[in-house]
């Protein structure tokens, strides 16, 4: 099931079933609000989303009930999460599913949102988004890319989008101090194998996508092409075995290619690493592998569909990513 497109006019729900909403600045939610309300949505909030526990997130039972209030909220499009976190797969059993197969509409979360993305596809067949959070669009500077991919998948009236690589990226915490930003020159593709596929497009967060192996909840790796990124909690040895476990997995061997997003330097996954990392492992040799693409926990980044239908193409000369919506 593919959602309908965002139209000006239409309500946007913002919910927090991983970290409150409670941690955003005053300022931040203001210029998230106002960008949303540029691009003719109505933005409205969860109940609970300020609820705030030691572990800084609400109840499940609270973030259970704004995420069933949203998909039965017959007015709400799309709902954005407003940002990460640790326990959003604490909500994985308690979501009910039917609701959400008889109201499909847009879901669009990243990093620790990976959990109900992927989940509510292998649960549903909805397919849901991973791209920039409500607070996301806090960022004063260095945000146009983000919000352009974002308005190409989930507003505009078209049939595909042609990803290109962003001009320049970062890596700070933008949110802490918005003027003192540094940026980098975007090199481009590291390209790994070589080579085309289709295929239906599965991942986000690697270290999180990980928590649905042997459940009910993981989708499934066949005729997939994976999206695959990681936080400043990952180095080189826990991306290789985290890796290595999601090879491990039942349909791998059916994998068309695999798409990885930019490493935050605080990882230290070098060029020379992440090429060394896919050249152990045999299982990779046969299909086509790009890295350093535009998503992930670095800025910018281009929202992606999980479960909808992919073409890669890796050349040395050029990388061609196009998305079908």
């Amino acid at each position: 099931m593919v959602p309908e497109r965002l139209k000006k006019g239409d309500e946007v729900r913002v919910i927090a079933p991983s970290t409150s909403h409670s941690i955003l600045s005053k300022e931040n939610i203001e210029l998230s609000r106002h960008r949303l309300e540029q691009l003719g949505l109505k933005v409205t909030f969860g109940k609970h989303i300020n609820e705030s526990n030691s572990l800084l997130t609400s109840s499940i039972e609270s973030r259970i009930a704004d995420l069933h209030d949203a998909f039965g909220d017959e007015n709400v499009k799309a709902i954005l999460t407003t940002i990460g976190g640790y326990q959003a797969n604490q909500l994985l059993s308690y979501i009910d599913y039917d609701l959400i197969r008889e109201n499909p509409k847009i879901f669009c979360g990243y990093s620790d949102i990976t959990a109900l993305g992927n989940a509510i596809y292998a649960k549903t067949g909805l397919v849901t988004y991973s791209g920039i959070h409500f607070s996301s669009f806090g960022m004063l500077k260095g945000f146009e890319y983000s919000l352009e991919y974002f308005k190409k998948v989930l507003l505009d009236d078209t049939t595909y989008v042609e990803i290109a690589p962003s001009r320049e990226w970062s890596n700070d915490a933008w949110y802490m101090d918005q003027e003192n930003r540094k940026f980098y020159p975007n090199e481009g593709y590291l390209i790994i194998n070589e080579g085309e596929c289709e295929g239906i497009a599965v991942g986000g967060n690697l270290c999180t996508l990980n928590l649905l192996q042997g459940t009910e909840f993981m989708p499934s790796l066949k005729n997939s092409v994976l999206f695959l990124e990681d936080d400043k909690l990952t180095c080189p040895k826990t991306f290789d075995r985290d890796l290595q476990s999601l090879i491990h997995q039942p349909g791998f061997s059916d994998v068309k290619g695999i798409v990885i997003g930019r490493f935050e330097k605080v990882s230290n996954v070098t060029n020379e690493l992440i090429q060394t990392i896919i050249h152990t492992k045999r299982e990779l040799f046969h299909i086509p592998i790009v890295a350093n693409a535009d998503f992930g926990h670095t800025s910018p980044m281009f929202t992606f569909p999980i479960g909808g239908k992919v073409k890669l193409q890796v050349k040395q000369n050029a990388v061609k990513i196009t998305l079908f919506k």
